[in-house]
């Protein structure tokens, strides 16, 4: 679970002829991940070619791009479809070489039809555009053109100007730009182009048209909106088309994506005119299932093979490795890179920790009840894969809000009725709505605490890491590194045990001084010599193997300190949830009913305004804010001490199928 799925490395050689049947054997378990040959000259690959598509590739890709130009003219996607009764191939061919031409043709009429009046549509709306500058202009725009010895200009100016040629002129001044047309002699344009280009002029075309700008503009909106009504038109019919055609084409698309990326498979294997060879990645618990199929497939004549795996050298593509629940915090694992073959996999410390996290921010059971029916409404629009993890992923976090909501006795910021507390509270006023008072020196220390515990683990994640990956001295200083970091951090905790009393740690202020600090009276104690020799074992074991690294030494108290955000932000969220029930029921609601009016009424209604709106934004706070600090944990002060991910995706030859058979 904490490392990715073992792979075995596969060779597979037979002649030319068992090609075909191999593919769709491979295809079918969907297991064999694709060592792309490269026509380089590698050893042991001497007088082998890239191979060549199967027969009927070009076809089936001109297949599968009508049907794709099709979905994306009706707007469809897979995942928009449920999964129906899946068809059998040759039913579906048949359905194929039937159905498909008469509706493509549909569609392609619709689809250019309907393209034709969006251009028709664009070209409209940019001669209104043209127009418009003409509207406080009086004259028909027929006046501006036919004439030979005079010239019509128009555009913006910054300023009045005065054209030094005899002339016809109107001027507009706007708030932003002055509009200016002008009719000149022809022979004259030296003069008045020096004239406006003083005045900062900028040109706009004269449209060739006729009648009033008004009238023409009039026409023109006329015009669109009957091109409007005819594209929705076009677009109820290719949605009916979409409705009624959906299953099939969404199949169709499948089995002819699947049929491509068979035939066209050669093209990743290394051939000679009589054989061909392929390498490739298989799980290792499915190797012999995968061996034997191949076996029984091609009648015994095929070579299959295990080869050894060079871990230093050889990019093993990587396969997540988790129980079910943690499958849904992958997503996040792949935002930030996924873990490479050798190292350790943190999915599942996410998976348990990450909705910790989110619930100590947030800790509402209101909250999270509108966070839970939030997560399984938003199914019916998200049917992605990576949707639908995000949504797992909330679902848990609303989980962990509603628990911590009661550990916190917090209901939409109010104390929940005949239940205190059952680890610290965190409301910040008592009274009516505010509870049980505050603890909020505990809570930050139990936040320290769960930073020294996640840093912790970090840190003996990389010792681990670099004893598994490392070799030689290399590995030593690397391990020895990692620990000294660690002995810094705890060394620092010790001496601060030493010297004081904080809440929920140990105290060692009343052990006997061995020594005093001459001048401060400063008594040291045995913590102090034990904390201060573990800072300098640290600083030695981490100079070794960079002393540049000993100038990071700050950021460990940093890193810690850092987990305080889990309290700071939450308490944050308790503050707006306090201050909305107040304004809404101490300064609205509760006045207007202990002297009951028609002002009232307006009273109630605003004060119900502000506590929706209030716990609205305070919710959507609460998610950005606590799945950011949550996440961002993970990803600065936890992977830094020991992840270096970089890992290629596992992307096997195949496919899960939703609506055929094989």
């Amino acid at each position: 679970m904490l490392k990715p799925k073992r792979m075995s490395r596969l060779l597979i050689a037979a002649s030319r002829d068992q090609m075909a049947p191999v593919i769709a054997e491979l295809y079918r378990h969907n297991l064999f991940h694709i060592e792309e040959y490269v026509d380089a000259g590698a050893e042991g690959y001497e007088g082998f070619k890239i191979g060549s598509p199967l027969s009927g590739a070009s076809e089936k890709s001109a297949d599968l791009i009508r049907i794709r130009a099709m979905t994306n003219a009706v707007a469809l996607s897979a995942d928009d479809v449920d999964a129906a009764p899946s068809c059998s191939r040759d039913e579906l061919q048949t359905r194929i070489e039937k159905e498909l031409p008469v509706l493509a043709r549909e569609v392609e009429e619709l689809t250019v039809r309907r393209s034709k009046l969006d251009t028709r549509v664009k070209e409209l709306e940019q001669k209104i555009v043209e127009i418009t500058p003409f509207l406080d202009v009086p004259a028909d725009l027929n006046l501006y053109h036919g004439y030979k010895r005079f010239t019509t200009i128009a555009g913006y100016v910054s300023r009045e100007v005065i054209i030094p040629v005899p002339c016809e002129m109107h001027f507009s001044k706007g708030k932003e730009k002055n509009f200016l047309v002008v009719v000149y002699p022809t022979e004259q344009r030296a003069d008045v182009e020096k004239a406006l280009a003083e005045a900062g002029f900028q040109s706009v075309p004269v449209p060739n048209e006729s009648g009033s700008p008004k009238g023409r503009i009039e026409f023109y909106q006329g015009e669109i909106a009957t091109l409007n009504r005819e594209i929705e038109e076009i677009s109820r019919t290719l949605d009916q088309v979409k409705a009624k055609h959906a299953s099939f084409l969404v199949a169709c698309e499948e089995l002819l994506k699947a049929e491509v990326d068979q035939t066209e498979a050669p093209l990743r294997f290394a051939t000679t005119k009589q054989t061909f060879v392929a390498e490739g990645w298989v799980p290792t618990d499915q190797v012999t299932a995968v061996t034997n199929s191949l076996v029984h497939v091609a009648e015994g004549k095929i070579f299959v093979t295990v080869l050894p795996t060079d871990l230093e050298h050889d990019s093993v593509p990587v396969e997540y490795n988790n129980p079910d629940f943690a499958k849904p915090t992958q997503v996040l694992m792949d935002v930030y890179s996924r873990p490479s073959y050798t190292e350790v996999d943190p999915t599942l410390m996410i998976a348990v920790v990450f909705p910790i996290f989110f619930g100590l921010i947030l800790g509402d059971v209101g909250y999270g009840l509108i966070l839970l029916i939030m997560s399984m409404a938003l199914r019916k629009y998200l049917k992605g894969e990576a949707g639908n993890q995000l949504l797992d992923v909330l679902r848990n976090a609303s989980l962990s809000s509603i628990f911590f909501g009661i550990i916190f006795s917090e209901f939409l910021g109010f104390a929940i009725p005949g239940w205190n507390p059952v680890l610290y509270s965190r409301h910040l006023m008592s009274g009516e709505h505010g509870g049980h008072g505050p603890n909020i020196p505990e809570l930050m220390v139990l936040s320290i605490w769960i930073g020294i515990a996640h840093i912790t683990l970090g840190r003996l994640l990389g010792m681990y890491n670099h004893a598994k990956q490392d070799h030689g001295h290399h590995r030593t200083l690397a391990v020895m590194a990692n620990f000294g970091w660690l002995a810094v951090m705890w060394g620092i905790i010790l001496a601060i045990w030493s010297v004081a009393a904080v809440p929920l740690m140990p105290d060692f202020t009343g052990l006997p001084a061995l020594a005093t600090v001459p001048g401060l009276g400063l008594g040291l104690n045995l913590t102090m010599f034990i904390g201060g020799a573990l800072i300098l074992v640290g600083i030695i074991f981490i100079a070794r193997e960079s002393v540049l690294e000993v100038i990071e030494l700050p950021t460990i108290v940093s890193h810690v300190l850092s987990y305080a955000r889990i309290v700071a932000v939450g308490l944050s969220s308790v503050a707006i949830a306090m201050v909305v029930n107040f304004m809404t029921f101490d300064m609205f609601i509760n006045p207007a009913l202990e002297n009951f009016s028609i002002i009232s009424i307006v009273l109630i209604l605003i004060g119900l305004g502000i506590f929706l709106f209030g716990h609205t934004l305070n919710i959507a706070l609460g998610i950005l804010g606590g799945g950011l600090h949550s996440i961002r944990l993970h990803y600065v002060e936890f992977f830094t001490k020991f992840y270096k991910g970089g890992g290629r995706k596992y992307n096997p030859f195949g496919m899960n199928r939703r609506f055929t058979e094989e």
